[in-house]
């Protein structure tokens, strides 16, 4: 039995929308945080995350992801709004067929936290989200393409939708023949594992198809008590769990934060999958890492963890038959 009691949508409701209110909760003066701006792609933290944060410490791993500060407002002419050409892959309407076998279908637009480094910040999601006729289209567009055999169900936060929805959907991509898996990338178990209930993993479970989640966690300090025992009682239901990390300037770029994750990652049931360097969003150029400098980061954590621990250092380049593979 999962541990948790109270309604993960209180606790999305009642998220951090306001920097200064953050900053208040965790002891921080706000006036020594003077670079904070108000941009259009709002603040959004869950209590669950802020409590994970260093009480006093402005320069906290997590609060760096997700506070908003004036160096999103650095203009450079690498950073574009569609950094990994989502929108010239959008097949139908919510679909994203960029690669061969799989699609991305979009969910939602909706995020239980708004990370400032996210590559989809200025995706125009009111374009691609569903109704009824979209969804009608999308499924005969995937019914009538049978060199398609996974469904990657993203958006947004998948996991927002509620259970009847997630079944739903789940329920019409199984009943397609050449269906064989479907991927859920999320970062809820991380952000909110409140949201990992019995209800939810049952119907996960019993899905037709193999269900693959692959969580978004960055940092071994996001991976709290309660966070383990959501991914632990996923993992004990026979859910395959993967993880992507973003490497992410004076967040984790250091092979020995790297390596605790990876280790913090696998005592939690999640394979490292993907360490992935920053998609170039407008917006986000103060978080990128070189990527001569992760190549060497990576070799570090080669040298230090057996394979399976070891993540594969990848970048994301419009065009690509796949992610490119640097090492």
């Amino acid at each position: 039995m999962t541990p948790h009691t109270s309604s993960w949508q209180s606790e999305l409701a009642s998220a951090f929308t306001k920097p200064n209110d953050l900053l208040h909760y965790l002891n921080i003066n706000i006036h020594s945080a003077s670079a904070l701006v108000e941009p259009d792609f709002p603040m959004r933290v869950p209590l669950s995350y802020a409590a994970c944060m260093e009480k006093g410490n402005l320069n906290d791993p997590l609060l760096k992801q997700v506070l908003p500060i004036a160096n999103e407002l650095i203009q450079h002419t690498n950073y574009i709004n569609d950094p990994v050409g989502d929108l010239s892959a959008l097949a139908k309407n919510c679909i994203i067929h960029k690669y061969q076998g799989r699609v991305l279908f979009i969910t939602t637009g909706a995020c239980a936290i708004n990370c400032r480094f996210c590559f989809r910040r200025n995706f125009p999601y009111s374009e691609a989200l569903l109704n009824k006729q979209k969804e009608t289209k999308a499924l005969q567009y995937l019914q009538e393409h049978e060199n398609i055999h996974e469904v990657i169900l993203s958006g947004g936060d998948p996991l927002l939708l509620s259970d009847q929805r997630l079944d739903y959907l789940i329920n019409q991509f199984s009943a397609i023949a050449h269906i064989k898996r479907i991927r859920i990338h999320t970062r809820i178990p991380i952000i909110l594992p409140a949201r990992i209930t019995d209800k939810l993993i049952d119907l996960l479970n019993n899905a037709a198809l193999p269900i693959v989640l692959v969580t978004h966690c960055n940092h071994t300090n996001e991976l709290s008590e309660q966070v383990e025992k959501a991914c632990l009682a996923l993992k004990k239901e026979n859910i395959t769990l993967l993880n992507q990390s973003v490497l992410l300037k004076d967040i984790n770029d250091n092979a020995i934060i790297l390596q605790h994750l990876s280790e913090r990652l696998f005592n939690c049931g999640i394979l490292p999958y993907y360490l992935h360097l920053l998609d170039k969003a407008t917006g986000t150029t103060h978080f990128e890492v070189k990527q001569e400098a992760a190549l060497k980061i990576h070799q570090q954590l080669q040298n230090n963890l057996p394979g399976y621990l070891v993540p594969k250092l990848v970048k994301e380049q419009t065009g690509k038959a796949s992610k490119t593979l640097l090492i």
